[in-house]
Order: C-alpha cells, then structure tokens, then sequence
C-alpha cells in the first residue's frame, strides 16, 4: 500500500482558531497525532455550534465519527496559534466527511489535513439515519 493522500475541497465552510496546549504535544515535543483529532474535534464543535447545532441535534439527527485519517505536514509546538478550516463533502444517503486544514498562524505552514467520517445516527434506537434534508441543502455543494 502506498502512501495515503487527502485531497481537500476549495471551499471551506468555517474557520477557527486554537493554542497547542502542553496537554497537546508528545514525548517528541510537538504536536501529538492524538492531539491532532481531539484538535479537529473541537472546530468541529464550534462548527455545528456556530450553526445552532450539537453533535447530538443536527436537524434532529445524532453524529458519530466511523473513520478518521491524518496527514501531517509539519511540526507545531506549545503556544502555536493554529486556524482550522472546516469544509464537508462525499455525502452518502447517511454520512458525509467533514475535511480540516490545519495552518500555523505565524509561519503560515501547513501543519496538518484530516478527514473523519461522520454518520447521522440515532442514539435512543442505535440505528443510523439518513442525512437531514436541511443539513443537505444547506452544505452539500
């Protein structure tokens, strides 16, 4: 298997900004892979909220994350001040992926890209359900 590659769309729907933490970097003195999901987990919060969502109510529909994949670029250190770009594509009839871009602020180097896939889900009756009309229409491109 050759290396994985991410393609990431051109159109990124938000953007925030975060601090590498202590609590972020490994025993190499950087910015940990962990830390890169718990990373792109919190824009991905501040996403729905910015919204009017949650993980638990996106038009009446739950989320739960099936597959991640990270693609690291460069080093980021405590105190790094990091934009991540938030964007969404390759909507099935129950899921979509949400795509991150993850820039050092100073230097402007990409530090890393991800991708998780998200699945509409029912959490009262463990079942998963189909992507919300109004989620689609709002951010299906």
């Amino acid at each position: 298997m050759g290396k994985i590659k991410l393609d990431l769309p051109e159109h990124f729907v938000y953007r925030t900004d975060l601090i590498v933490r202590v609590s972020d970097l490994n025993y190499g003195g950087h910015l940990g892979n962990d830390a890169v999901l718990r990373l792109v987990h919190e824009a991905r919060i501040r996403f729905l909220k910015s919204e009017g969502l949650t993980e638990f109510d996106v038009y009446g529909a739950g989320l739960i994350q099936s597959d991640a994949v990270v693609i690291y670029k460069s080093e980021a250190f405590h105190g790094d001040q990091i934009e991540v770009s938030v964007a969404l594509g390759d909507f099935t009839s129950v899921s979509c992926d949400f795509f991150y871009l993850l820039i050092n602020k100073e230097s402007g180097k990409e530090i890393a890209r991800a991708k998780t896939r998200i699945v509409f889900y029912d959490y009262g009756h463990r079942k998963k359900l189909p992507v919300p009309v109004a989620f689609l229409e709002k951010f299906q491109q």
